[in-house]
């Protein structure tokens, strides 16, 4: 013997690390495309279906964004310095996207009783700073609120 050890890679082993590679979102396209090429050469192809774990990850990740879009369109609503036609895209938008708006049902009065509820459970917080705490006592007092507990 020589004393040198021959290594054999496993042919099967290379070619799921080189199609991971070509999915990976973390790896740089000039390295997926050497990995794809490196696959050409073996006589692989890439199945163009994505794995189902990076499509579960791609679609939370889609899903969420949707969420956040539809969220920032109904605060659009509610925002006294959006316009009245941005204000109305928001509420065709929201509809298009089946999100029930229930705001416009509110009366004013429960609308009132909301915000003061807020500003009550900011004072009773820790997480709200000592002036946001001051704050909210003295709107509760013009408000003429009392009970702060």
């Amino acid at each position: 013997m020589s004393g040198t050890t021959e290594h054999t890679k496993d042919t099967a082993r290379v070619v799921a690390g080189l199609k991971a590679a070509v999915h990976n979102p973390n790896v740089s396209e000039d390295a997926k495309e050497n990995a794809l090429k490196r696959l050409e050469e073996m006589g692989q192809s890439v199945d163009p279906i994505m794995p189902a774990q990076a499509k579960a990850t791609q679609s939370t990740a889609a899903e969420a964004h949707e969420k956040s879009v539809l969220r920032g369109y109904k605060a659009a609503t509610s925002n006294p310095n959006v316009s009245e036609e941005a204000k109305q895209h928001a509420r065709e938008v929201l509809e298009a996207a089946d999100i029930q708006h229930k705001l416009e049902s509110h009366s004013e009065e429960e609308h009132q009783h909301r915000v003061l509820a807020g500003y009550k459970a900011a004072i009773h917080n820790p997480n709200v700073s000592a002036a946001a705490k001051q704050h909210a006592r003295e709107y509760l007092a013009e408000s003429g609120v009392t009970d702060l507990e």
